[in-house]
Formats: structure tokens, sequence, C-alpha cells
């Protein structure tokens, strides 16, 4: 098949993306779908913040879900959810979402203050900011705490957060079993500061691993649930919950440390395993507590929510969480929903730990899907796949997909950042936006401005 005819077919099958564009067709595509995978195709554009948390308003309003959870630490997050949760009208803050400088401030050092680790641009930002205040004022119009919507973090970064956590929550409930957890994870030492240091002493020899005491320290706050609960209700119920999830994170954070030194697919398999235990995990709890099936949407990048087994990375071994949600959930459980962007600006970093900058994207390689959306002129769209067999067959050939994550590479971009893939079963449906630009830090460095496009534009190699 020519590329015209392609270009063509793609046009005839697209819904205009906009203010009041296209949200409709994509909410009655997601039909009845329980857990809604929101991807993204760089971690620092603007537009993809903002679609991603007006569907999620649309979904939480039309559809009734439960909750928002994230590609963030546990811990972090749950600085936000209890923020977008709490009853108390009286701290300051009438209108949450207004765009008043005292509002905002109010919200990013309350409901943000835990994202203090690199890459805090990725929630440290205005478009959180906003949501934030949204789910706030929505949150203070529900009067039965169980319906209120939940922000909730997937990841294991937070290693020394988490144990410190779980020893927060015993010493409340249970000091003895907290001496027993102060105990176990001193086994960590100063090391628990610097956990990529842990893994490697661990792996070489230099020092004993401790998995044995973090494996304990979940079993013990596990068996023990049933003395927890007596104490509160439901107010019991989610503390308990949320310091078992940190064991859980310190258990999969020790072993996510030590198997950086094993291989790349190794502790990416272990990472996203660890997303979909956790998202099965809030689940189950959230059902639990409303009485009926819980509805969760997620966000994450495009490599995490498009199926890996339709991919590159998937014909290496690894896999993912979107693979992980459609084998758990089931298809008609599950919506995947991908981004891409063709050029613009990206707020990204040159190496890890390093200050963010904004950076301008190269436009999209001549044999990648984003230039096959770019020569639609479209601009942005909206393409439903699952149902649609004219465009599933239209993306079902495999061809360059990129991904732009905290890091950006520009000089390197075919190697850094590109991928083959199967858009047709990677995803349910895609919305490419042509042209976007960078997320708008509120911690911005004074790196964070246009850098040179490079010599080797636009071919980047």
């Amino acid at each position: 098949m020519s590329r015209q005819p392609i270009v063509e077919d793609l046009r005839r099958e697209a819904h205009a993306w906009g203010h009041n564009e296209g949200f409709n067709p994509l909410i009655e595509q997601i039909g009845d779908a329980s857990v809604v995978l929101l991807g993204e195709a760089t971690h620092g554009s603007h537009e993809f913040y903002r679609a991603r948390a007006e569907i999620s308003k649309r979904l939480i309003y039309s559809k009734g879900f439960d909750a928002i959870a994230v590609e963030a630490d546990w811990p972090d997050a749950l600085c936000i959810s209890r923020y977008v949760q709490s009853s108390d009208q009286n701290d300051g803050t009438s209108n949450p979402a207004s765009d008043s400088t005292i509002a905002r401030d109010k919200i990013a050092d309350e409901a943000l203050q835990g994202f203090t680790r690199f890459p805090r641009w990725m929630w440290r930002n205005t478009e959180i900011v906003e949501l934030i205040g949204w789910l706030r004022s929505h949150n203070m119009r529900i009067a039965a705490p169980d319906r209120r919507i939940g922000f909730f973090g997937l990841d294991l970064y937070s290693l020394r957060k988490s144990m410190d956590a779980v020893v927060r929550y015993l010493d409340q409930v249970d000091p003895a079993a907290a001496r027993n957890a102060r105990y176990r994870y001193s086994c960590f030492d100063h090391l628990a500061e610097d956990p990529q240091r842990y893994g490697y002493a661990a792996t070489f020899g230099t020092k004993k691993n401790c998995e044995e005491e973090v494996v304990q320290q979940l079993v013990a706050l596990t068996s023990e649930a049933g003395k927890y609960l007596a104490h509160d209700g439901r107010a019991a119920s989610d503390e308990l919950f949320y310091a078992q999830q940190n064991a859980r994170v310190a258990q999969n954070a020790e072993a996510y440390y030590r198997s950086m030194f094993h291989g790349r697919d190794e502790s990416w398999n272990l990472r996203d395993t660890h997303m979909m235990e956790t998202l099965y995990a809030l689940r189950e709890h959230i059902g639990q507590r409303k009485g009926s099936p819980a509805k969760i949407i997620v966000w994450a990048h495009n490599s995490h929510i498009g199926d890996a087994r339709a991919t590159e990375m998937g014909d290496h071994g690894q896999l993912n969480l979107g693979q992980l949600v459609r084998e758990r959930f089931g298809a008609e459980e599950t919506f995947l929903l991908g981004f891409s962007t063709h050029a613009g600006t990206v707020t990204a970093a040159s190496d890890w730990d390093s200050p963010a900058i904004l950076k301008t994207i190269i436009p999209s390689r001549q044999d990648s899907f984003e230039r096959l959306f770019h020569n639609t002129g479209l601009g942005n769209f909206m393409l439903p796949i699952r149902g649609n067999e004219v465009v599933s067959a239209l993306l079902d050939e495999r061809r360059l997909e990129r991904a732009i994550g905290v890091i950006y590479l520009p000089e390197t971009e075919r190697l850094s950042h590109y991928f083959h893939a199967s858009m047709a079963r990677q995803f349910d449906a895609v919305i490419h936006l042509d042209h976007t630009s960078a997320l708008r830090p509120l911690d911005p460095s004074p790196y964070w401005k246009h850098e040179e496009v490079p010599e080797t534009y636009p071919s980047g190699i």
C-alpha cells in the first residue's frame, strides 16, 4: 500500500481533537472499560498533561471513575490524595481551583511537597496544580468520603520514604511493632539514602542484601491486619492499606535496585510488575470500600501504557503495564490510549539528576508513525483503533515510534528515542497533537530556556 492512500484513509477515519472536539467519540470508544490508561509520548509536554486532565475529568463526571493512579512514587502522590479528599473547608482556600497566586502556592506547598527527587517537573508543574484544584473542588461537593476521588502513585523509587512511612504508621497503632520495623529496616543503614549504592553493594557482595528483612516486614504488617483494623473503621482500613503499600514498595524497591546491575530487562520488568501489583491492590481496596467494582484512570508514559507485545521492547523480553492490564482484566475492561507529536518543545534533562531544560523537539522522521500523522495535514486528531477495521489495518504494519522520557538527546535521537511498534496492537486509540509545547515547571531552573538546534538537525543521527 502506498503512502498517499494511507494518509487519505487516515483523514477519513480521524476525529478532530480540540477544546470541545473529539471528547465524545473518545468517551464512547472507551465504553464500559473500568481501567483506562492514558499515555504520553514525552514526560514534558504541556498538551499531553492538559488532554489527560480533561479526559480524566470527563471520565469522573460521566463514567463514575474513582481514582487517578500515576507514574509517581506512592508516598508523594498520597500527599495529593489526602489534600484533594480532605473535608476540611477552613484551610484558607475557599476556591482551590482559582487562578490566584495564593491559591496556587498553597496547593503546591501542601499537596506537592513530597516531590523532591528528580524529575520534579513531572508533577510539580502548572497543569498538575490546576488538576489538583479541580479534584479538591469536585470532592468538596461529595458528602460521602468513600466516594471522593483519590490520586495515587504506582512507582517504586521511594525506598527511604516508604520505610519511614511504615514506621510512622506503626508508631501510632503498635509501638512494639514499630521497634521491630526500625530494626529490620536498619539493615540498609545509611545506604537507604542512596539506593543505587545499596543495589551495587548488595549485588557485588560488599554488603549483605536486605531482601529477607523487607519481606518479613510486609508479612508482619499483613498478618496483624485484624488488630489494626479494630481501631477506627474506614479510616483505619485506609491507613492500613497505605502502610501495607509502603511496605510493598520497600520490598520491591530493594529488589529493583539490586536488579539494576543484572540488566535493563530485569529491572524494567520488575518495575512494571510492581505498577501492576499496585494498581490491582488499589482497585481491590477501593472496590471493597465502596461495595462495587472500582474504576481507575492511569497516567503513564506510552512505553508503559502501550502493550509491549506489539513493540520492539517485547521482542527483547520486556513486558509492561499495558500488557499486564490486558492480561489481568481482559480487553473489555481495559482501554489503552496513546499520544504522539511531530514537533515543538519539551521540558527534559540531558542526563539523570540534571536540570530541566526547555528543548526543541526535532521534527519526526520520515519513516515514523508521527510523520505519517503529520502528513495528514489535520493537525490534532483522535484515531479510534479498537473496533475499527480500517484504522487497525492501516496502523498494523510496524513503523518507528518516538518515546521521549525525562532525558531527551536530539543528537542521538534515532538510537535514543525511536523503536519499532505496531500501533494497531499497541493501543486501543491514539491522539496525535502535531505541535506541542514544553510543560512549565513550578520550579524552573536557570537552564529552562531554548537550546540551540543541534548541527545534526533535521536527521538527529
